[in-house]
């Protein structure tokens, strides 16, 4: 798979999930918890409480406006992968 489709199945992804409820260029704590669960299993089995996700929507929302953008979103899909989280 080359780079520019990872990146448009990423962004196809932010999107389908955040056009669910609420704004739909922006992810809602709901919208963000079904994303992690359906696509990203290995870290709901890697946690440890059942604050983890409080903890990540915090984490991920950098202008604390209790909605996760595309942009704070990739960063964090990035800083995983560097990290080997996934």
């Amino acid at each position: 798979m080359s780079l520019s489709t990872a990146m448009a199945s990423l962004m196809a992804t932010f999107d389908r999930y955040a056009a669910v409820e609420g704004k739909k260029d922006t992810l809602t704590k709901l919208e963000l918890k079904n994303l992690v669960e359906n696509e990203m299993p290995c870290l709901i089995q890697k946690a440890k409480n059942s604050d983890g996700l409080e903890k990540l929507m915090k984490d991920l929302d950098r202008n604390k406006d209790s909605e996760v953008t595309i942009e704070e979103f990739l960063t964090f899909v990035c800083s995983l992968t560097c990290v080997g989280g996934l």
